[in-house]
């Protein structure tokens, strides 16, 4: 299954800037050192933004649930890093009541 609309999927900046490269930033600095170790940097967000929204655009829908905000999906499968690795990341994607385009809630690296 893929991501409904996912043509429309998006980033928000303060998602990557002030939670996923925001390593002062309890519990979530774990998330940031990890795309910090992938090559990603604050100075550079817009790149992440970008790897995500890749991800969510090509890799398979693994899950869903329903919230009392919207319907979430978890996307899981490689993300492309500048440091030419490509970790197995699962990326989470609501699209909230009322509207159509997924946002992304969160992403972390899937550990085997």
């Amino acid at each position: 299954m893929e991501l409904p609309s996912k043509e429309n999927c998006y980033v928000d900046e303060r998602k990557v800037t002030d939670y996923l490269l925001n390593t002062s930033q309890m519990p979530a600095a774990a998330k940031a050192r990890f795309f910090i170790s992938c090559g990603f940097t604050l100075d550079e967000w817009p790149e992440l933004a970008r790897a995500l929204k890749a991800h969510g655009q090509t890799q398979c829908v693994v899950g869903t649930t329903e919230s009392a905000y919207g319907a979430k999906y978890e996307i899981e499968g490689p993300l492309k890093c500048p440091d030419s690795r490509s970790p197995v990341v699962r990326s989470v994607w609501q699209i909230d009541k009322d509207e159509l385009a997924p946002r992304l809630i969160t992403a972390y690296p899937v550990l085997k």
